[in-house]
């Protein structure tokens, strides 16, 4: 979150902030609520230190036997004492209400971020592995159809099971993506990752903390109750991105500089209703409610996260560069950066099948796979994560960064399309096949069942 003080002290920052970003805040009332505070905290400081002088001359006039003064002296003392708690609890009101308006307000982008109103204004900085592409069959089979061709990839039992937007990965295709969770934890173990291994379910203080609570509430599965209900800090959610119980995990607490940079990385799978989505991608697995991810979480000192955040770049497209799958890099430009984010890179791979409108000249459509964001001390705030060089100075708020490393599904799904060959079977990427028992070739399973004769 925004502190206060900036908010105070750079209005028109902030007004840039909410425009450029599509965020609809009154600004104005934040401000005004924070000048009546302030007024009212310096009013309760007169009160209390007039309380204290009438008060301590009450016993001197006892003892010099004006019981007359005296006993006005203690009569103010009572006028004071009521009109500083009258002070004072309205001073509580604005605090909350000035607490609550700081949380809707989202983080300042970086000047280098390109300004836009929506994604058609992201930039595109590079493309990386189409200079050696693969030969592809001429008509490439979407993943979803490919996937129940070779029987790995199940829609309607996942629908069965769980409801629409689910699905079921059943053997070659379970294989893989395990092979893959595998894989990545791997790499990012050689970037000088530790792994985590959090709940799934995490509180309501710990999504607001990295900023989904209460912005994206209706985004997220609560456990218990409906998500227009009243929640409070205990309350659960399943976890939309391991981001939340790994940034979570040092809230409230004080890192020392030695600790940092600090870099962690969690495989867990993830739960997002995807509100109000519609379009092409609801069919397969590319856009689904329980996705599996693995995901890089960073703790740095402040003048050191911009550095990082290239480097978190890189580590993330290390995974894609071993898997020798094309992508490009995309920055966000103000209108598509997140409410977090200072500064956000999506990181696109490439999926052959379905042609997009914005998609390469070679054909098919760009698919996220991992976003890797700055949040500078946004988060920090939030969960009030500080650090300290020495144990003698005074704790300051740390950046937090994170990235994924990657969203899997997405990478199966460029793996079916890219790696298809004309005979409908898959080649298993080469840093794949050790994971997958020496496997290099997905030839597909039988059908289990009458529908393996037609039947229904």
């Amino acid at each position: 979150m925004l502190s206060r003080q900036f908010v105070r002290e750079n209005p028109e920052v902030v007004r840039e902030a909410l425009a450029n970003k599509g965020v609809d805040v009154d600004l104005d009332r934040i401000l005004d609520v924070d000048e009546e505070w302030r007024e009212l905290k310096s009013r309760g400081d007169d009160l209390r230190h007039e309380r204290n002088e009438v008060s301590s001359k009450i016993g001197d006039l006892k003892q010099a036997g004006d019981e007359e003064a005296a006993q006005e002296a203690i009569e103010r003392s009572q006028e004071l004492k009521a009109e500083l708690q009258e002070i004072e609890e309205r001073a509580d009101e604005l605090e909350a209400e000035l607490e609550a308006s700081l949380l809707e307000l989202p983080q300042i982008p970086q000047e280098s971020v390109p300004v836009g109103e929506d994604e058609s204004e992201n930039v595109e900085r590079r493309r990386e592995g189409f200079d050696d592409l693969r030969e592809l069959p001429d008509d490439v089979e979407p993943h979803y159809d490919l996937g129940e061709d070779l029987e790995i990839l199940d829609f309607e039992r996942g629908a069965k099971v769980a409801g629409g937007g689910f699905y079921v990965a059943k053997g070659d295709g379970a294989r893989l993506e395990h092979a893959l969770i595998q894989f990545m934890l791997d790499v990012h173990r050689e970037q000088g990752y530790e792994d985590v291994f959090p709940p799934i379910p995490v509180n309501s203080a710990s999504m607001r903390g990295t900023g989904q609570l209460p912005k994206f509430t209706e985004d997220a599965y609560r456990v218990e109750g409906t998500n227009e209900d009243e929640y409070d800090d205990d309350d659960l959610w399943l976890l939309p991105t391991a981001e939340v119980p790994v940034t979570n995990l040092h809230r409230d607490e004080i890192l020392l500089g030695e600790d940092l940079p600090l870099k962690y990385q969690a495989y867990t799978p993830n739960f997002r209703q995807e509100a109000g989505e519609h379009g092409t991608e609801t069919r397969g697995i590319v856009r689904v409610h329980q996705f599996n991810k693995v995901e890089m979480v960073n703790f740095v000192r402040p003048e050191e996260s911009d550095e990082r955040f290239d480097g978190l770049v890189d580590e993330a497209e290390e995974v894609l560069r071993r898997l020798e799958l094309p992508y490009r890099i995309l920055e966000m430009c103000t209108g598509d950066l997140g409410f977090t984010q200072a500064k956000k890179y999506d990181i696109e791979v490439w999926a052959p099948a379905d042609d997009m409108d914005e998609g390469p000249a070679e054909g098919g459509r760009w698919l996220e796979v991992s976003s890797v964001s700055n949040f500078e001390d946004f988060q920090a705030r939030r969960a009030q994560i500080r650090y300290r060089e020495e144990h003698h100075e005074s704790a300051e708020f740390l950046h937090t960064l994170n990235g994924s490393g990657l969203a899997v599904p997405r990478i199966v799904v460029a793996i079916l399309e890219y790696y298809q060959n004309d005979d409908g079977t898959v080649t298993v990427p080469e840093a794949l096949r050790p994971y997958m028992g020496g496997t290099e070739v997905i030839e597909g399973h039988d059908a289990v069942g009458e529908t393996k004769l037609g039947g229904e």
